[in-house]
């Protein structure tokens, strides 16, 4: 029998303590070389170093602890009767009920209060907060965790946030200060503790009145909470528009006078909320708020355009790190997912048969000229009057390809979701290989979030109204078409390294895989998109309108569908990509990815 390592026992007593933590026998820790967080009822914490430093054993206790109070004194469906619709109003309730949770454990459990400290003060070293440098550039929702925190436990805000958290301390304690007070009064009852969020979001001015009505969660209401219990643990806790007087008017003005749709919109994205589930459990402080609305009456002549594209870039996968580096995270990619990869191949392999079998030669016999038909030769020894027989081979039907598989590296993928869709590309791109149908593998998302150097010089240029999308893209090239799959195999697993995956505006990526395709020469251009979720920037969508990325997706989507050659089909994980493409599947869990991608490609080449 193979002895354990030490951190292989290490991660067995996490399990363990897990489970006695959240008093829940199905718990589980796994690491994770991305951003921590909650999966279900599976906590991913950061793998630690071989040799266990203290520090790093300390966080992965932290995010451990963290997930285990949450399964015990979370419910999720009554978090979301309660949460509010609008973005920055829920990411505010989210970040308070985060707190009381961590809180019950800290007051409770030295130990577990010390592992929270470290793992809270290694979330916030990323966390916008730290780079704030006016009061609306400090994200509320961290902010008002931080009060919240202190509040109910005592323990001071981490050194590193306290010049952002100040920029808006007295704001906050000035308008709803007493209800601040009053929190440590219902730590331990959820549904009072969510009651009392609210109001603390009303004197913020984050909603108007009560949002929800008070749900008892033994009486009526039991669908919409259902209903909406589905997006409960989605938190926005990085979103960096808060803090402000003017702000919050601005916003508000923006709600009445603003977009058409803009009222409706938000009622959509309240009823439609967000299919992540407990996705949004991890990394708090980024993760993007989707909001899924169903189709509105949108104006045609929507004018997009970015502040500035001078900080966009389109690069390959091994130019974003070294080649030692791209080996280890190769590696981590087959070790995640070694049992489902034997899955993914039997379906593959189904799908390689399906081509082959169109392939195929075929073959008209008895011909007057052609290929002298040699298994007839045998009539013409017997009898010799007998003409000889040729064959001419049919042209076949099947066009020459080229796949296109662009996939979301949004925040929001982290974790399960990334890594079935690289290693489900990786296996695709093999098997059409071989088929000779080429393959390319792209991926999209922004280099920073909240941003990054585009927003900076829009601040710089003294923040010109309605300024268009305000971050730095990074499209990224994991796979050229013509590059044979054993080149590319690496850089599949650069989807695993921490802190590649940001924020997604998927209209612009669309438009960048779409233009790669018409420049093909293949008869056949094939163009499948595997997302999670709308497009969202909060950069972007803080100085624009709420659906100013949405809309631009529809119209992108619209025109290749009804003037391109190009042949577009979706994918969607736990989000309805049927509202926006014709060709479309949606599915609730990734395992499933693998199988409905074959089954995409296979109809479409059925077809």
């Amino acid at each position: 029998m193979t002895e354990q390592s030490p951190l292989d026992r290490f991660r067995q007593v996490l399990g363990g303590t897990a489970r006695a933590l959240s008093h829940d026998p199905l718990a589980e820790v796994n690491y994770t070389g991305d951003n921590p967080g909650l999966l279900g009822k599976q906590a991913r914490v950061p793998m630690p170093a071989r040799t266990l430093p203290a520090q790093a054993v300390a966080e992965a206790r932290g995010f451990a602890d963290a997930a285990a109070l949450r399964l015990r004194h979370h419910d999720t469906a009554l978090h979301g009767s309660q949460a509010p619709a609008e973005a920055i109003a829920r990411s505010v309730f989210d970040a308070a009920e985060q707190a009381r949770v961590e809180a019950i454990g800290t007051r409770a459990m030295a130990g577990v209060a010390y592992n929270l400290d470290t793992a809270f003060e290694m979330r916030m070293r990323s966390d916008p907060i730290v780079r704030a440098k006016a009061r609306d550039e400090v994200p509320l929702a961290t902010a008002v965790q931080l009060i919240v925190r202190e509040r109910l436990t005592g323990v001071a805000p981490p050194p590193a946030t306290l010049p952002g958290l100040n920029l808006v301390r007295e704001w906050i304690e000035l308008k709803a200060g007493a209800d601040l007070d009053a929190l440590e009064l219902v730590l331990d009852d959820q549904n009072a503790f969510a009651r009392m969020a609210t109001r603390l979001l009303e004197d913020l001015d984050l909603v108007e009145g009560q949002t929800q009505p008070d749900v008892d969660p033994d009486e009526g209401g039991e669908d919409e909470g259902e209903d909406q219990a589905e997006a409960g643990d989605e938190q926005d806790q990085g979103d960096d528009q808060g803090g402000s007087d003017s702000q919050v008017d601005a916003r508000a003005e923006a709600s009445e006078s603003g977009d058409e749709e803009g009222e409706s919109d938000q009622t959509d994205e309240s009823s439609d909320a967000d299919m992540d589930g407990d996705m949004g459990e991890e990394g708090e402080g980024m993760m993007p708020v989707r909001p899924n609305r169903p189709f509105a009456d949108m104006s045609g002549q929507f004018d997009y355009l970015a502040y500035t594209q001078a900080y966009d870039e389109v690069i390959a996968a091994d130019d974003l790190c070294d080649e030692e580096e791209l080996t280890r995270l190769r590696a981590y990619l087959d070790q995640q997912l070694v049992h489902l990869q034997g899955a993914v191949t039997k379906l593959a392999n189904r799908l390689q048969r399906r081509l082959m079998a169109q392939q195929n030669r075929s073959w008209d016999f008895d011909q007057e000229e052609g290929l002298l038909d040699a298994a007839r030769l045998a009539r013409v020894v017997i009898n010799p009057g007998l003409s000889l027989s040729y064959k001419n081979e049919r042209e076949t039907d099947f066009r020459d390809t080229v796949v296109t598989l662009l996939i979301d590296n949004s925040g929001s993928m982290r974790g399960r979701p990334i890594s079935i869709a690289a290693i489900s590309a990786d296996i695709m791109a093999r098997t059409l290989e071989r088929c000779g149908v080429k393959t390319e593998i792209l991926g999209f998302t922004t280099r920073a979030w909240k941003g990054g150097q585009s927003r900076e010089k829009w601040l710089a240029d003294g923040r010109p109204a309605l300024p268009g999308r305000l971050n730095d893209l990074r499209h990224i090239v994991y796979k050229r078409a013509d590059e044979p799959w054993r080149r590319a195999r690496k850089s599949l697993g650069l989807m695993m390294r921490e802190g590649l995956l940001k924020e997604n505006i998927d209209g612009e990526a669309l438009m960048w895989a779409h233009a790669r395709l018409v420049a093909r020469n293949e008869d056949r251009r094939i163009l499948m998109v595997i997302s999670d979720g709308a497009p969202v920037d909060d950069s972007t969508l803080s100085v624009n309108s709420g659906s100013y990325l949405e809309k631009h997706l529809r119209q992108v989507i619209g025109w290749i569908e009804t003037k391109s050659p190009v042949e577009l089909v979706a994918i969607g994980i736990g989000h309805d990509v049927t509202r926006y493409y014709q060709k479309a599947v949606t599915i609730m869990d990734a395992e499933q990815l693998g199988g409905t991608l074959v089954e995409q490609l296979a109809g479409l080449f059925d077809a």
